[in-house]
């Protein structure tokens, strides 16, 4: 029976990706619009071609070098098993993969999007939105079948263990995988950040404030590398994030499955397939809500929320209902479903709070316009106001979220930490069980914005360019928020894997030939000993000063981290900067539209910065948990992952919700209001936009692949740790 129902999970993931091919194959029927439209799509999408290239020739590298390690780990000392290289290596494989097809797609769709725009606003966000559904679909598709394939593979690998120990050694083996997705992630995040940042922030300062001419002016020399920015950082560095977000939380909820129910081995079984059954679920659900997503002609702000928000909600709360059915199906305590439920919850407010604090609908953003009255020192300071107050909402759901879960899933108790910690991960799949259609939200973020820069340098018209930024105004609301449901998500899985590490600790410890821990001077049988006996034997707790150093050197990774990042941009847009000023003041011809700017030489610019930028940050992540493991040991390692995460998360939320009211109380003011465009409050907004372009699609984002892929290198390099303190 249980078997049978686990053949939903590659069902739904094949469905998922022939309606992506469906959306796609829809989109690409529709009209690219005039040979000028199509030009500058093509130059757009030519230009993200290049970058992702050249990127992937980077990644491919250091995922070699990996692989080599693991390899090493695994037929040499036999630190590992045999299967690891190649996990790694599938996972970071489609973890580019679902970027890519996104890219593509949403290059597609931009100019088709500006084009549909001229007949209506709704036609404009159907093809932007179902393009940007391509991205969602195309993510959860590829991660579930994946996580089906390798489940299935690894049965026969590992046939002759012990039903239970197979189990363990099974998913553990599986979050090698998602190693491979965030180390993916985290170079198409950080490197897609800084090319997009550089050329926004050289497109705004020369372009906008020094030559007053309008945002995405054919004009402007950084307009086209702007544009391609937005497809390589925006839409495929978010769709490597939010994959390797998806089949982490699954893949670590699977291996706390097989550790809390390892008594039963039909128990055991159920709990690791239930995170699988419950994100295929939300695949089926989430396609129906894609197709409810529709609006008015001269739709308000709100409205075109409310259109977006229907799709999400009506999949949410079928999702909550069908939950019930699966857990009841698996014969789980139904109090399970209960910490799902809480999941869902937890996203949804945490969406509804950035929305609140991002959307020029609401106060907040438009006190940060209002402040620009006094300039732009004030715009900043009340951005960076707006952000940290902003915390408050999204630390109190995770935290009141991570208590209900763990009670619920524990049958009431804080004595069963197995079945608590198991909730908590089953909360985080809850969370991201509806990812086919929030995401598709937030790919349709970067799709409008790229409309709105093709209609004005094809000089569409007035009429065209108001519908198009209405649709690139939602955007910024959306892609804010699908950031926050990614940070908060990172949050619960980032708990979750810290319980798996403990599991791969176990695994470590059989590897090596012991079979028991010696806990207070008794001995306890490895396979009966649960988290308190290990948090016991490797003194994990707070008057350990290794847990101490190891919280402080996680704390500051998230912040040394986003300083690197910053700088990163700061240093590439200067050279922008440069250029499109050197443009300017040699060819004065560009600025009376007599002469073409050189577009390729600024792609290049954010080019050579990406490349050389992202590698120190991403290798910092990888690096780092290794030596703290070989240096201060478990416990040492504990304290990293535990100060990283919740510092991480804070300062995430943070630097996400402050860019995106930033950027939004810049369109308020382009609306009209405060005096509009090419006044000095414009000015002063775009000062503030340009300081919250880093904030909220370059360090914010990426910190919760940070937060993931610290977790991941520890449990695969446990082995290593373990034998290193042994010696």
């Amino acid at each position: 029976m249980e078997m049978t129902l686990f053949w939903i999970v590659p069902v739904a993931s094949i469905l998922a990706l022939s309606f992506a091919y469906f959306f796609y194959k829809n989109m690409v029927k529709q009209d690219e619009g005039t040979p000028e439209m199509k030009r500058i799509a093509k130059h757009v999408r030519d230009g993200a071609k290049a970058y992702l290239k050249q990127q992937y020739k980077v990644v491919a590298w250091v995922f070699l070098a990996l692989c080599i390690l693991f390899a090493w780990m695994a037929y040499g000392p036999g630190l590992q098993n045999k299967w690891v290289w190649f996990a790694f290596l599938t996972g970071g494989f489609f973890s580019g993969l679902a970027g890519f097809i996104g890219m593509r797609t949403a290059t597609m769709a931009s100019a088709r999007t500006a084009n549909a725009a001229r007949e209506s606003l709704n036609s404009g966000l159907k093809i932007a939105f179902r393009s940007g559904a391509v991205m969602g679909l195309v993510v959860v598709g590829l991660g579930l079948l994946d996580i089906s394939v390798w489940f299935v593979l690894l049965q026969y690998a590992f046939d002759s263990l012990p039903v239970a120990e197979k189990m363990t050694v099974l998913t553990t083996t599986m979050l090698t995988f998602g190693m491979g997705a965030s180390t993916q992630a985290l170079f198409a995040r950080v490197g897609g950040g800084i090319f997009t940042k550089a050329a926004d922030v050289g497109a705004d300062l020369v372009g906008k404030v020094e030559a007053g001419i309008p945002e995405d002016d054919p004009r402007n020399p950084a307009t086209i590398a702007d544009n391609v920015g937005d497809n390589v950082g925006d839409v495929a560095g978010m769709g490597a994030d939010l994959y390797e977000s998806y089949c982490g939380s699954i893949l670590a909820t699977a291996a706390l499955g097989a550790s809390a129910y390892h008594l039963s081995e039909q128990a055991q079984f159920n709990a690791v397939i239930a995170p699988m059954l419950i994100a295929a679920v939300g695949i089926i659900l989430s396609i129906v809500g894609i197709f409810l997503v529709r609006t008015d002609e001269n739709a308000t702000q709100n409205q075109l929320l409310r259109s977006l928000g229907k799709g999400v909600n009506f999949s949410s709360v079928l999702i909550a209902i069908f939950s019930f059915g699966i857990i009841y199906l698996l014969d789980m305590n139904l109090w399970i479903g209960g910490s799902i439920v809480v999941g869902l919850i937890v996203g949804l407010i945490i969406g509804k709070s950035t929305e609140y604090y991002t959307s020029q609908a609401y106060r907040p953003t438009q006190k940060i316009a209002e402040s620009a009255e006094t300039g732009p020192a004030t715009v900043v300071i009340s951005g960076i106001g707006t952000g940290m107050i902003s915390t408050a909402i999204p630390v109190m759901a995770i935290v009141v979220g991570i208590m209900l879960s763990f009670l619920f899933a524990s049958h009431f108790s804080f004595d069963n930490i197995g079945l608590g910690l198991y909730g908590i991960g089953i909360a985080a799949v809850g969370m991201l069980s509806t990812l086919g259609i929030t995401l598709a939200t937030d790919a349709y973020g970067p799709i409008a914005d790229n409309a709105g820069g093709n209609a004005e340098m094809s000089r569409l018209g007035e009429e065209v360019r108001k519908r198009t930024d209405a649709l690139d105004s939602l955007g910024n609301t959306t892609a804010a928020t699908g950031k926050g449901f990614a940070i908060g998500s990172a949050a619960l899985t980032g708990l979750a894997l810290l319980a798996s590490y403990i599991e791969e600790l176990k695994v470590g410890l059989l590897r090596l030939g012991n079979e028991v821990l010696v806990v207070d001077g008794v001995d306890i049988p490895l396979h009966k000993a649960n988290f308190v006996d290990f948090m016991h034997y490797y003194e994990v707790n707070l008057m350990n000063p290794k847990v101490l150093v190891g919280l402080f050197i996680g704390s500051m990774m998230a912040f040394l981290f986003c300083g690197l990042t910053m700088n990163a941009v700061g240093r590439a847009a200067q050279k922008m900067v440069e250029e499109v000023r050197r443009q300017f003041k040699t060819f004065p011809g560009i600025l009376k539209g007599e002469q073409e700017p050189d577009y390729a030489r600024c792609v290049e610019i954010s080019t050579k910065g990406a490349q050389v930028e992202m590698i120190w940050p991403s290798i910092l992540a990888i690096i780092v948990p290794i030596l703290v493991g070989l240096v201060l040991g478990v416990s040492g390692v504990m304290g990293l992952l535990v100060g990283g995460l919740a510092s991480g998360f804070v300062l995430a939320v943070f630097m996400a919700n402050a860019g995106g009211a930033w950027d939004n109380a810049k369109k308020y003011v382009e609306e009209g209001n405060l005096g509009g465009k090419g006044s000095d409050v414009h000015k002063a907004t775009v000062i503030g936009d340009t300081v919250g372009d880093p904030f909220k699609d370059t360090s914010g984002p990426s910190l919760n692949i940070l937060i993931k892929l610290m977790s991941m290198v520890s449990i695969v390099m446990a082995g290593v740790t373990v034998a290193f303190h042994l010696l």
